[in-house]
């Protein structure tokens, strides 16, 4: 029985190897291993085993660079396009025979769902091109997980694909690089989750950015980095500190497991410089820092890494007027600055510049005392005063009020112009406010200082109407010096009837009433020497009246007396 069976087996070999050999009979359509034999410069010789040699064009056997591939010896496969031409040669092809061997390892893969290696070539409608041996079509979605904006600089780059659609026949092969991502992402998610708590430093890659944030994928799963968690300084926006792409360390700061969000932090790995600031930065400490940024309102000076201090605009000049913080610093300069207040709960730093100057208002009050004449030229002048420079970046105000001791200034710019060079008296120094008064009246001396005096109370005066008013009218009594006559005290009629009889230029005589020398007002009345002038007529008249009743008097009594004396004669 073993003999029967041992000498079966060798039949059945036999037999074998026969079908094997019938099988490796070079056919037309066929892909055939043969061994070159010659390379000439046109066709290469080879022998696939058949009764005559085959040809090949030798380009067939040349790389992009034009050298040949191949030397005499080296076996190949080649597809067997006819047995026999007309000089008795088999006709050969190489590279249709990589064509097919390429399809079937494309059909293989697709069958077994295996990946594929590509190059993308070429951005077409929908998608792009891809060189897989033989050219496939890869849809822009089927890129990556998320849209792809520019697919052109996908150009040139070579991934892995999986073959989601195939047809031989047609030629049509669809591609997705976005299913072999998706399981990657799967398992690399399954594979953080194991490492995912709070307080976990992590590896993570930089996947968007957003004004308030930056996402970071942390293998499989994404974690939010607030911008307000990147640095202990000031980031004004993500994109200062990080880049599409970058891979960082991050520190899980909380994890929700329900909703699967993740905060991380990025300045939590290193130490809170503001817990030593109290110590390092003393109110009163000069200190350099770097300006990084400008505000309407100030400008922000780094004094180290995570520490910056505002510079408020009052705070950088003791004298010049700062309309914007771009006039003193520019981004980048290096400044000495002073600790003015220290608040590490709240992390804030106030900063000063010009403390780091002396203070010329400091030495003011000793170069100017109260009384000093000075002089300058006008740098501003508004409605309630004008400036007067008297030092570089110090300014003095002359009040409207103090231009002039006589006459009533509705705004100065009726007298003055920028650049006019006038002389002026210290009033007041206030550095604390940091405010110089000065008058240009006080040069001279008061006119109403001895106005009391002059204008006695019930004294007649002499006057010029300068202006009538509802009111009253107003009577210029000396160069500067004006006296009002009230409505009331015009004349003994309507006050409407009195008023209109007076007119700008006219000369009256008016009678004083009340002097206030400090609020600088006469009052007079014209009324009163109008009822003075009729009680004076009325007792001249009744003078005469009294002495004509007397002489009447008289003359009746000499009249009965020389009547009784006649009549005496007669008896």
């Amino acid at each position: 029985m073993a003999l029967k069976k041992t000498e079966y087996s060798q039949e059945t070999l036999d037999f074998a190897k026969l079908l094997e050999e019938s099988e490796s009979v070079p056919s037309e359509g066929k892909v055939a291993n043969g061994t070159v034999l010659k390379i000439s410069p046109d066709y290469v010789v080879i022998d696939i085993g058949y009764k005559s040699e085959g040809l090949v064009p030798t380009g067939e056997f040349r790389d992009l660079e034009g050298k040949l591939t191949i030397k005499e010896g080296d076996k190949v496969e080649v597809l067997v396009e006819r047995l026999e031409n007309e000089d008795g040669m088999v006709v050969l092809s190489k590279d249709k025979a990589d064509k097919i061997r390429i399809w079937d390892r494309i059909s293989a893969a697709a069958e077994n769902d295996e990946t594929v290696e590509g190059r993308v070539i070429a951005r077409i409608k929908g998608g792009l091109s891809v060189d897989i041996g033989v050219r496939a079509f890869l849809p822009g979605s089927q890129v990556a997980l998320r849209p792809v904006r520019q697919l052109e600089k996908l150009i040139g780059e070579t991934f892995d694909f999986k073959i989601i659609k195939f047809n031989r026949r047609r030629g049509n092969i669809v591609l997705s690089r976005r299913v072999i991502l998706e399981k990657e992402r799967e398992s690399m998610r399954k594979s953080t989750l194991g490492k995912l708590e709070e307080g976990a430093v992590l590896d993570g890659i930089v996947k968007n950015i957003t004004d308030y944030g930056a996402f970071i994928d942390l293998g499989g799963i994404d974690g939010l980095l607030h911008v307000t968690d990147m640095s202990w300084g000031r980031v004004n926006h993500p994109s200062e500190l990080l880049h599409i792409g970058d891979e960082i360390k991050v520190k899980v700061l909380s994890y929700d497991q329900g909703r699967e969000r993740v905060s991380l932090g990025l300045k939590q790995l290193e130490e809170d410089p503001w817990q030593a600031a109290g110590e390092k930065y003393p109110i009163g400490a000069k200190v350099n820092g770097k300006v990084v940024s400008i505000t309407d309102y100030g400008c922000f000076v780094e004094l180290q890494k995570g520490i910056e201090g505002l510079v408020h605009i009052s705070e950088m000049s003791w004298t010049k007027r700062i309309n914007h913080p771009g006039e003193k610093v520019n981004i980048g300069d290096e400044v000495e600055v002073m600790v003015l207040n220290l608040d590490t709960e709240r992390k804030r730093i106030s900063l000063g510049m010009k403390q780091c100057e002396p203070n010329p208002w400091e030495i003011l009050e000793e170069r100017y005392p109260v009384g000093t004449v000075v002089r300058g030229k006008i740098r501003n002048i508004t409605d309630f005063g004008v400036f007067l420079g008297v030092e570089d970046g110090i300014d003095g105000l002359i009040h409207v009020s103090d231009i002039s001791w006589t006459k009533r200034i509705t705004h100065p710019a009726g007298i003055f112009n920028v650049g006019d060079e006038v002389e002026a008296v210290v009033l007041k120094i206030d550095k604390e406010q940091e405010r110089f008064s000065l008058g240009i009246k006080q040069l001279e001396p008061d006119p109403w200082a001895n106005i009391a005096a002059k204008y006695r109370v019930g004294s007649i005066v002499d006057g010029k109407v300068t202006n009538v008013a509802d009111f009253g009218v107003f009577v210029e009594l000396e160069p500067g010096i004006e006296g009002l006559v009230h409505v009331t005290e015009v004349s003994s009629e309507k006050p409407s009837d009195a008023t209109s009889k007076l007119a700008a230029g006219q000369l009256i005589q008016a009678e004083v009433l009340s002097v206030d020398q400090e609020e600088r007002k006469i009052s007079l009345s014209m009324k009163a020497i109008e009822n003075a002038e009729v009680r004076a007529e009325k007792i001249a008249i009744d003078a005469v009246n009294k002495e004509m009743a007397a002489r009447s008097s008289a003359t009746l009594g000499d009249k009965l007396m020389a009547a009784k004396a006649k009549k005496g004669k007669d008896a």
